[in-house]
């Protein structure tokens, strides 16, 4: 085929196979470990040494080339730096989102343009596609249950034209079966749920450790009518819909419904004061480079394993904002995660979510 591809290998199976399927194709493959935190020695997910030492058996397996590309610094000016000021605007951040489109499909891709590379490639559920006009169009993955498409809406034109997503139009079994074919040692590995740059998954520790002018000793937990109900050291301990660790004994289930940072106050109350009509969105992108013509009509989906949500969506300020209105109330709209916008299984754009409307 003549083309080569740089493959993001995480050290799990998918990447893995990935990579494996596009050689067999007929690719020149380079596989590329990203180092993106620096914990030596120190497990953390899909960048840790363990993570690390498999993708790199894998490539000795296969035989293709394989390297290890330190982008720690890229990782922590655009995806560390921005976890922390969400927190600090009391919003929950997306890391994984940003990091796909900061460093996955942004540093990685200016390193297949260094190298000469003409194509990158992952281990993610979507599907790029091609119509007859020459527009690139991202679907979602085959498997319904695996689709990682809420995590790439950033990506445009100019990344979906030199992105491969080989294991995208196959259910994850078959993506096993593969590497089982291969030989491959992470054939059963099973999938990293971590943040990668917190370790066991536990990002209040990770702010804590690394932080510490955001712990903020005498913050309250009150009810709606301002009743205090407990303290906490720091609001980035919660998000909006949160149930457990509110360290509150109501006597009925509270949730927390609204973040104040700059008066240290988190509110709480019945899960029906979680329901929102719509909500405001930034930091948009949109696949085809542009909205379509607004308002229109299309699904929102607000979380990664949420549901789509039928809604009209008015693109605003030249489209590098928009706002959503829903057909039906939706629970726990939370600020600072993605609102994803799609028709059918098409993907057409979404933003962060910069505030809830009642």
């Amino acid at each position: 085929m003549g083309h080569s591809v740089l493959v993001a290998m995480s050290g799990g199976v998918d990447s893995s196979v990935a990579a494996c399927l596009l050689q067999e194709q007929g690719y020149e493959v380079l596989g590329s470990h990203m180092n993106l935190v620096h914990l030596d020695g120190v497990e953390h997910g899909c960048c840790g040494p363990s993570a690390r030492a498999d993708a790199a058996e894998v490539a000795r397996i296969a035989g293709f080339a394989f390297e290890i590309a330190d982008m720690s610094a890229e990782f922590e000016w655009s995806v560390i730096a921005d976890f922390f000021a969400e927190h600090e605007a009391g919003r929950t951040p997306n890391p994984c989102a940003r990091c796909n489109g900061e460093i996955k499909f942004g540093a990685f891709l200016r390193r297949a343009d260094e190298l000469g590379i003409d194509f990158v490639a992952t281990g993610h559920y979507a599907v790029n596609v091609r119509d007859a006009s020459g527009a690139w169009h991202l679907r979602r993955g085959a498997d319904r249950a695996k689709d990682q498409t809420y995590m790439l809406h950033m990506l445009g034109q100019r990344e979906l034209s030199r992105s491969l997503f080989p294991v995208g139009g196959m259910p994850k079994a078959e993506t096993r079966a593969h590497a089982e074919r291969f030989g491959l040692p992470v054939a059963s590995k099973p999938d990293s749920q971590e943040l990668c740059f917190a370790p066991a998954g536990d990002a209040g520790a990770f702010v804590r450790a690394h932080a510490a002018s955001m712990i903020a000793p005498g913050g309250t937990v009150v009810d709606p009518d301002g009743t205090v109900l407990a303290e906490h050291d720091g609001t980035f301990a919660f998000t909006v819909g949160q149930r457990r660790g509110l360290g509150v004994a109501a006597g009925v289930p509270v949730y927390v419904a609204e973040i104040d940072p700059a008066a240290n106050r988190v509110v709480v109350g019945p899960e029906e004061l979680l329901a929102r009509r719509g909500l405001e969105a930034d930091r948009a992108s949109w696949t085809s480079g542009e909205p379509p013509a607004g308002p229109f009509e299309a699904d929102v989906r607000i979380r990664y394993k949420g549901d789509d949500a039928p809604a009209v969506i008015e693109p605003t300020d030249g489209g590098r904002t928009f706002n959503v209105t829903f057909r039906f109330p939706q629970r726990a709209v939370a600020p600072g995660q993605s609102a994803v916008i799609y028709r059918g299984d098409d993907l057409l754009g979404g933003g962060r979510i910069l505030r809830s409307v009642r």
